[in-house]
């Protein structure tokens, strides 16, 4: 592997001298993300920087190279009992670790296990000036200056292209289960964040199609004391249903439909659009499909508290991010010149500017 590591830092090297600009790749299935890609520029190859590097189950701790494929990891930490908390949504077979930090991409469980970002403990990257630098590493400690391992989450490749992550990986609950009820939507948001502010062994808060979903994972004992206490029928279809929920898989999500993603409060109103809305997070993260102007829609996130994104479909060579102050985006762009100096990596991708 020392090998590829060595063939794209001279590639890198090579673009820097050339002038030409690079669009990282891994497996190719995040690809509709962002903003479309520069098609005048080459591609920097990651997805056969593969395997996991160190793993040590006692610790809780993984190392793996940046294209290094999702099943691969959850199939080795499956063998010992332990998953990725964040779980991960795969788009394809090809989904890798790096592709996933660098688009920042969290599962059912990200309000009550944390986010990707929340899980990495150190990378390596490498710059636009082709140094293999290193980040963090395999403990939680104070950082001075950049926390550049989790700057890398959702930068989406502009700061240099992540070869290799550490991260914390976490014991299988002993048991799961899933309650499920009829609900309208205006009464769901109450409803969600009543049930996610008691102490009990929640981990998924969902709503679609006029229902609502809890899942419950911890110790036997809780999750059936809390099945007991709590409205709603126990499902067998509640494995399936999460993991259809997890990898965009539920009909919700399929069709050519532009998808947009709000990022907003958990306990304010649903924007006031007509259409189909899914919500994920006990409210925090809400998905609507139609055609909308991305102006208004930023609106409606603004008065919701939060942020939203053209998430897939639609028109990707305008913004498809929410707008950033000027003082954010000054920021971003010091950011950019001090990891990417020319400018080599993924241009455009997250936003124009940038």
């Amino acid at each position: 592997m020392g090998d590829i590591s060595q063939t794209l830092k001279e590639q890198i090297l090579q673009a820097g001298k050339s002038g030409q600009k690079l669009n990282i790749e891994g497996g190719g299935t995040k690809a509709f993300m962002g903003r479309s890609a520069d098609t005048d520029a080459g591609t920097l190859k990651l997805g056969e920087h593969t395997g996991i590097v160190e793993y040590h189950p006692v610790e809780l701790i993984m190392t793996a190279r940046a294209g290094t494929n999702l099943a691969e990891i959850e199939a080795t930490l499956a063998e010992e009992g332990q998953c990725l908390h964040f779980e991960p949504p795969r788009f394809g077979e090809g989904s890798t670790l790096g592709g996933t930090l660098a688009c920042n991409l969290s599962g059912p469980a990200r309000p009550w296990s944390g986010s990707v970002r929340d899980q990495v403990l150190g990378i390596r990257l490498l710059n636009g000036k082709g140094e293999h630098l290193r980040f963090g590493g395999q403990v939680m400690k104070n950082v001075a200056g950049y926390d550049t391992s989790r700057l890398q989450a959702g930068a989406m490749g502009t700061l240099g292209a992540i070869t290799e992550i550490s991260l914390k990986v976490m014991p299988k609950p002993a048991m799961s289960l899933t309650l499920v009820e009829e609900m309208s939507l205006d009464d769901v948001i109450h409803y969600m964040n009543s049930r996610a502010k008691e102490p009990k062994p929640i981990t998924g808060a969902a709503w679609v199609d006029g229902k609502v979903y809890l899942r419950l994972a911890g110790a036997r004992s809780a999750v059936e004391a809390t099945a007991e206490k709590w409205s709603g029928d126990v499902t067998e279809q509640g494995d399936a249903f999460w993991q259809q929920l997890q990898h965009m898989q539920h009909d919700f999500f399929a069709g050519d439909e532009p998808l947009w993603r709000f990022s907003v409060g958990s306990t304010a109103g649903n924007p006031e659009l007509d259409g189909p809305w899914l919500i994920d997070w006990a409210g925090s993260q809400r998905w609507y499909r139609g055609e909308a102007d991305i102006a208004r829609m930023e609106t409606l996130a603004q008065r919701a508290g939060g942020q939203v994104s053209l998430f897939r479909g639609g028109d990707r060579t305008d913004e498809v991010m929410h707008h950033q102050p000027r003082a954010l985006k000054e920021l971003q762009s010091r950011l950019k010149k001090s990891f990417d100096p020319e400018g080599i990596f993924n241009p455009g991708r997250l936003y124009s500017w940038l």
